[in-house]
């Protein structure tokens, strides 16, 4: 039952003392106990206690019992539930006591080794303690010193990198003095290394709480820095230095900023053009106006440029060039260093990104630049009125502008078509007023010409003449003459450009000065006229009149210096030149006079103006065949108009020249002079001139004013052939579209001039001799005789004696002017013509006439022929045919006769109708003389 004694649930001691405390005996107890009982029934009895006694130790089973008990007690049935409840206490103790006997050899096991374990645990303590003692001697000895050690050493280690960090931190604190410095050195790379260097140790220190103000001191540092970068970069617009540009570009690498370095950097420049150009013409504004108003500086450059002088006007243009040149050769530089730099650096792909970026913003950059400057030099230009400019002053302005332009043309390949606008805008402008005032002088000048021989050396070319000196440079006209003085002297090489030229020094808008004046001397010493007056009358005053207005002279004075050029040829020199020259030149120079020469004068200055202004050309040309034409229309009405040339029949203007002076009356004369009709239409047209009543054409010891005529005409001729020798030069020039004008003006009028030989020494010619009185003389000679005569008629030899008289007066004249072969040839010609038509008139008046008669009149002619022919070189003589034809038609019959008339349309009616009545009249009846006295009528009327 050992088994199920383990089932049961142990009642606590308490219990079972509870129990037992229900009966006071104990000896009952043990009976009970100890009375053999039955397992089983031992079991059952175990079995048969309430649960609530094995429920737990708290429970108290009195009171439980106490409360079991019914109201109304019964002894007996108390008694039986006491001995029930014995029963039950006896049977567990039983079961105890069973159970305690069942585990006792267990239990004494167990306690044995519970002996064991003390006796170990004994032994422990004692090692501990041992231990204790021993380890506590080891802390003491060893471990304690060496670990001090260790700790110290770490201490030290963290103090030093204390000390350190001290250090950098007092490093940090001083590195703006030091920044500061390097600012002024201008070392800017080393101050953003610097700086960016301290930037990364103030964020390593940055748990301090001094860096931290450090840090932002530090980049309020950097953003110093750059606006300190910005200003020396703005510096390089003005005097590009490559070691500076190379620091300021460095520096911007450092930063990272390359692209907008280069934006800041194109905004300089804009900034710098529009300064420059502002503080130069405020310069001069305040300059000349004198007074220290300050009004100015506040103006807009546009207004401020209407404020210049005349006077101040070349000089700023001129300063305002150098200094825009300044610039656009800092941005060249700038460009140079950009190719130079990009090709060396190392190329990671951000620095290609940049590289890329700055080369095209830098090439854009060049045509922007450029407009601005133009733009400034445009509101410059077109600020002063310059149309009463002195010529040269104006050239020089249009120098000065066709070098600009040249410039921008090597700066960017631009073809400034805002300068040229605005130039062109203005040279229109000056050009008209300056040719109404030339065409006025011009006026004046033939008003007071007295037609004298103009003294020139017998070599005399227009290439001499300073106004023709860019000629001679053969010149690309975007090129200004002053470079091209440059070049034409050394020998041929490529040309440098501008940029080129001056890269390190200089200034291509300084050079006019120093070569005007070689070309001066050159001039002068080209260009000495010989004459007994020479020293008198070099340039200035080189007429005899005096009446020529003071401001024309002056025309002649050397235009760069004022001074009259004779100073600098020396007295020696002339002398020396009037033997060698004077005599030579009579035979062969030039027949011009001086207003000649100021109508060649004006013509090289109108080209020169043509030359840098290829926009106007066409409008100086067209003035330039005016100056031609004026001077061919003065000629022509001073000295070759008449009446009584329409009557000669003799056709002495051709029709080519009429048109010619038709056109020039029609389109440039005004006609109306005294009359005041609307400004506009005369504006253009200039009154026709009046010949100097110093110039006498009616007195015949003279021959009529034939030195002036030849003068004259001469001088008209030699204009044509520079005119000619100019041709190629101005087609050049001309506007495709305006080529035909040109071939026109040349065909249609300077090839006129030397027609007008005709007319006007015809004029000559017809007063020389006088034809009247050989008519007189032949009407009284009588010519019906009837004997071969062998002496000719009286008046053959008074008509050579008016020619030899002619001779011999031609000959006066060509002592005082040189009459060329031409002009004699002409003379000679239109006097003999004159002297066979007189001949045939006073043939054709005769009334009665027989052969022998018609004889004599040969033998007149032959005589009269044979004498002339001493006289003069020219062969065959004019008109002999005329003459000879005539007195043979007085043999023809009535049928040749008929014919003759129809052939012969040459002779007059009243010359033919003398054949017919004199010649045939003897011998044919009076119907036939009707017959070709009618068909004579017939020929004569379609010439009416």
């Amino acid at each position: 039952g050992s088994q199920e004694g383990l089932r049961v649930k142990n009642p606590s001691s308490e219990s079972l003392n509870a129990a037992m405390s229900l009966d006071g005996s104990t000896e009952e107890l043990r009976e009970l106990r100890e009375q053999p009982i039955d397992p089983q029934a031992e079991q059952e009895i175990i079995d048969s206690i309430e649960e609530v006694y094995f429920s737990n130790d708290s429970f108290d089973m009195v009171q439980h019992e106490l409360e079991k008990l019914p109201p109304e007690l019964n002894l007996q049935e108390l008694e039986e539930y006491r001995d029930k409840l014995k029963r039950q206490q006896a049977a567990v103790s039983k079961k105890v006591a069973d159970l305690i006997l069942e585990k006792q050899p267990a239990y004494v096991k167990e306690l044995e080794r519970v002996t064991a374990l003390q006796t170990n645990l004994q032994l422990a303590a004692v090692i501990c303690t041992n231990a204790r003692r021993q380890l506590s001697v080891a802390k003491e000895g060893f471990t304690e010193a060496s670990l001090g050690l260790l700790a110290n050493q770490r201490r030290r280690q963290l103090l030093t990198g204390l000390l350190k960090s001290l250090r950098t931190i007092k490093t940090l604190q001083r590195t703006d003095v030091r920044l500061s410095e390097m600012l002024e050195e201008e070392d800017y790379p080393g101050a953003i290394q610097l700086c960016l260097e301290c930037q990364k140790a103030a964020s390593t220190f940055k748990h301090y709480s001094c860096i931290s103000e450090l840090n932002s001191k530090l980049q309020d540092t950097l953003e110093q820095i750059e606006e300190q970068l910005d200003v020396a970069l703005s510096k390089t617009c003005k005097h590009f230095d490559v070691s500076h540009y190379t620091k300021v570009q460095l520096a911007y690498t450092l930063l990272g900023k390359t692209q907008t370095a280069m934006d800041q950097l194109h905004m300089h420049f804009t900034q710098a053009i529009h300064n420059t150009v502002f503080q130069v013409v405020l310069g001069y504004v305040e300059l000349c106006a004198g007074n220290a108003d300050t009004k100015f500086q506040k103006m807009q450059y546009k207004d401020l440029c209407t404020h210049i002088t005349l006077d101040s006007y070349i000089p700023c243009l001129t300063d305002l060039c150098k200094a825009l040149w300044e610039v656009m050769l800092s941005y060249y530089r700038t460009m140079q260093w950009h190719e130079e730099h990009d090709d060396t650096a190392a190329e990671s792909d951000e620095s290609v990104v940049d590289h890329s970026y700055v080369q095209k913003k830098l090439e854009h950059g060049l045509t922007r630049i450029w407009q601005d400057v133009q733009l400034k030099v445009k509101a410059y230009i077109l600020g002063t009125d310059m149309s009463n400019f002195k010529y040269d002053d104006f050239i020089v302005v249009l120098d000065v502008i066709s070098r600009l332009m040249q410039v921008g043309e090597e700066f960017c390949g631009s073809k400034s078509e805002v300068l040229q606008e605005s130039i062109k805008r203005q040279s229109v402008n000056y050009f008209k007023n300056y040719h109404r005032a030339r065409l006025e002088e011009l006026r004046m000048f033939l008003e007071n010409e007295t037609w004298e021989l103009c003294p020139v050396k017998s070599n005399f070319n227009i290439s001499q003449l300073h106004e023709f000196k860019f000629m001679g440079q053969c010149r690309s006209p975007s090129v200004s003459p002053s470079r091209q003085v440059v070049s034409s002297t050394s020998p041929p090489q490529e040309e440098l450009s501008l940029f080129q030229q001056y890269l390190q020094e200089g200034n291509p808008f300084e050079m006019h000065i120093e070569h005007k004046e070689e070309e001066t001397e050159d001039v002068l010493a080209s260009n000495g006229y010989e004459s007994d007056e020479l020293e008198k009358s070099v340039y200035q005053d080189y007429d005899s009149d005096s009446d020529v207005p003071e401001e024309l002279k002056q025309d002649y004075v050397d235009e760069q210096t004022g001074d009259a050029p004779l100073k600098s040829v020396s007295r020696e020199t002339i002398r020396s030149k009037k033997k060698s020259d004077y005599n030579l030149s009579k035979t062969n120079a030039p027949i011009l006079t001086n207003t000649t020469l100021n109508v060649i004068r004006l013509v090289g200055k109108y080209m020169q103006m043509m030359n840098i202004l290829k926009p106007i050309a066409f409008d100086v040309i067209h003035c330039v065949s005016q100056l031609f034409d004026y001077y061919l229309y003065a000629v022509y009405t001073f000295f070759g108009r008449n009446d009584m040339y329409e009557s000669s029949g003799l056709g002495l203007i051709s029709s080519r020249l009429r048109t010619t002076l038709n056109r020039i009356q029609e389109s440039l004369i005004d006609m109306n002079a005294g009359i005041h009709g609307p400004a506009e239409d005369r504006k253009e047209k200039v009154p026709s001139p009046h010949l100097s009543q110093m110039v006498v054409l009616t007195n015949s010891g003279t021959l009529y004013g034939l030195a002036q005529r030849v003068v004259a005409t001469e001088s008209l001729v030699f204009l044509a052939e520079q005119f000619e020798s100019l041709q190629s030069h101005l087609d050049t020039m001309m506007p495709a579209a305006k080529k035909p004008f040109l071939q026109q003006f040349y065909s249609q009028t300077v090839s006129t001039a030397s027609e007008l030989r005709k007319p006007i020494y015809w004029i000559v010619a017809a007063k020389a001799i006088d034809y009247e009185q050989m008519l007189l003389m032949m009407a009284g000679v009588k010519w019906d005789i009837r004997e071969i005569m062998s002496q000719h008629n009286v008046y053959v030899d008074v008509l050579l004696k008016e020619f030899e008289q002619f001779n011999k007066r031609l000959g006066d004249v060509s002592r005082h002017v040189r009459i060329p072969l031409p002009v004699s040839n002409v003379l000679w010609e239109h006097c003999i013509r004159l002297a066979n038509r007189t001949l045939v008139e006073g043939y054709a008046n005769v009334k009665k006439c027989s052969n022998e008669g018609r004889a004599l009149m040969q033998l007149d002619f032959q005589q009269f022929l044979m004498k002339l022919e001493k006289l003069t070189d020219l062969r065959p003589i004019p008109d002999k045919e005329f003459v000879e034809t005539y007195i043979k038609a007085y043999y023809l019959t009535e049928n040749d006769m008929e014919q003759f008339i129809k052939n012969h349309r040459e002779y007059s009616m009243k010359q033919l109708a003398n054949l017919v009545n004199v010649c045939l009249g003897s011998h044919i009846n009076k119907k036939a003389r009707q017959k070709l006295l009618a068909a004579i009528d017939d020929i004569d009327r379609p010439k009416r």
